[in-house]
């Protein structure tokens, strides 16, 4: 029996686009791409707006005395004594810019009255801008971070009140 002549190889790789899929869903990351033998795959899913996850209160091992005297309990810094309400954190670890573009001007200021989703500022997270919305409406009190600093999950970003 003569065998049927053979369809041109498909240059792309089903089970390397699968396996990529698995590794954005594994990883939680929204795209990834791939360049082998001149052949480029990028595969992405669609973000929709996700929920943003809060690290919860870290609890103090101990409180100091109350009777203890002013001068030798060291200063608390500012921000460890706003509300955990009032300030907005970062959602993931990365790089922290306060501008959309190296030249432009940034986001917000200190002083600045800012509404629930604006923009504050983007934590750039494996090559991915990522807007970091108001969570609350207010005036902007203090903003804590530097433009490309990194930030980790849950870091406190900037004081809304």
């Amino acid at each position: 029996m003569a065998s049927s002549p053979k369809a041109p190889a498909d240059p792309i790789d089903a089970r390397l686009v699968r396996k990529l899929a698995d590794i954005l869903t594994d990883t939680g990351l929204s795209e990834i791409e791939v360049e082998r033998d001149g052949l480029k795959i990028r595969v992405a899913k669609t973000l929709t707006s996700a929920p943003i996850h809060y690290a919860p209160p870290v609890q103090q091992a101990h409180a100091a005395p109350a009777a203890a005297p002013a001068a030798e309990t060291a200063p608390v810094p500012a921000a460890e004594t706003r509300s955990k309400a009032d300030t907005i954190n970062s959602p993931m670890v990365g790089t922290i810019y306060l501008q959309p573009q190296p030249d432009a001007p940034p986001f917000i200021k200190v002083g600045d009255a800012v509404a629930i989703g604006q923009t504050l500022m983007i934590v750039e997270a494996m090559k991915t801008m990522n807007p970091i919305p108001a969570t609350k409406a207010g005036k902007v009190v203090e903003i804590l971070v530097e433009d490309g600093q990194p930030v980790e999950f849950g870091e406190p970003l900037v004081v809304v009140e």
